[in-house]
């Protein structure tokens, strides 16, 4: 081994370290080239308009598989990931009305920020200047990708990020840089003949094995869709508000999840115990309190009501289609 590759290995075992440190579960390193394999997929995934109104999916096509076009000279992607799985959960029972776990804390968008940008100062303190930039779900980037070519896990048959000790439930973050830095490889596929998360879909979003088709997806509908849900879900989502947890619910690698360690992420006793009878008359007052830092947030209280609406096939008390029946 020569002396730039042990000074490489040095500067990214520092990285790792100091990630572990800051609180992230796992942290690897690619380096920044372009994403060849991934090119014809995304090609054929927005050919079939799968992003549905994702519009931003279809933006800056080129950006999206070179991160040397997001960040000048960039040599490294350090992909970081941070577990979010609950200690307590909300009720789940077919009669509940649901929210993904990903929402029970504080925004991930905030804390992952705040964290990555700890990493990057860390970085420029004991290694010198770094030109990077940090990423979380803030630009064209591919962090499932990124993160499965960093050896974090691989890329399940519900294209979340899978990993063998620790399940799926993860959000991931990176930072792409200027620094030479000694990569990991990927680790293999361990999802075998399993098709669990595809038979349990009940959108059938999972078109085949690895391909989700967005603008069936239940998160899709209750997040990112602005218009009305399509009538062809009514009676296939589950009671799901907002976000899905379906196909990482019956996923055998979550046997192996474990109770988050960041503080930011545990919910309120207020939101752990919110009713359906508190989400049906729930008010923008309320709203605000029970949601304050809560990705939920990003639906707002309309958004809320039109799915909670949909779901139960009635108007609410509270919400203008209901008040204009009045």
């Amino acid at each position: 081994m020569t002396t730039r590759d042990i000074v490489l290995q040095q500067h990214s075992q520092f990285i790792k370290q100091k990630a572990a440190e800051i609180g992230f579960d796992f942290c690897g390193i690619s380096c920044a080239d372009f994403l060849e394999e991934e090119a014809p997929r995304l090609e054929r995934w927005l050919d079939r308009a799968s992003h549905g109104q994702m519009q931003y999916m279809a933006n800056h096509f080129d950006k999206r598989l070179d991160p040397r076009k997001l960040v000048e000279g960039s040599k490294s992607v350090i992909s970081v990931l941070l577990n979010y799985y609950p200690e307590d959960k909300r009720p789940e029972a077919d009669q509940d009305l649901k929210i993904s776990k990903y929402a029970y804390g504080t925004d991930y968008h905030f804390v992952l920020k705040d964290k990555l940008a700890a990493l990057m100062s860390a970085i420029s303190s004991e290694i010198g200047e770094v030109n990077g930039r940090i990423f979380v779900d803030s630009a064209p980037v591919m962090d499932k990708v990124w993160a499965a070519k960093s050896g974090l896990g691989w890329v399940g048959k519900h294209s979340n990020i899978i990993n063998k000790s620790m399940g799926s439930y993860f959000f991931i973050g990176e930072i792409i840089c200027d620094l030479e830095l000694f990569p990991d490889g990927p680790v293999r596929d361990y999802c075998g003949t399993c098709t669990r998360c595809l038979d349990a879909c009940p959108t059938d979003a999972i078109t085949e094995p690895y391909v989700v088709d967005g603008s069936k997806c239940i998160s899709y509908f209750t997040i990112e869709l602005k218009e009305a849900i399509p009538q062809e879900a009514k009676g296939k989502m589950e009671n799901w508000i907002f976000g899905c947890d379906i196909c990482q619910d019956v996923c055998p690698w979550n046997r192996f999840s474990k109770p988050h360690q960041t503080p930011a992420f545990t919910p309120s006793d207020e939101f752990l115990s919110f009713s359906k009878d508190d989400l049906i008359e729930i008010t923008h007052e309320v709203f605000q309190r029970v949601f304050k830092n809560s990705a939920v947030k990003r639906t707002k209280l309309a958004g809320i009501q039109r799915n909670i609406e949909f779901v139960l096939d009635k108007n609410l008390p509270n919400s203008p289609s209901g008040s204009s029946e009045k």
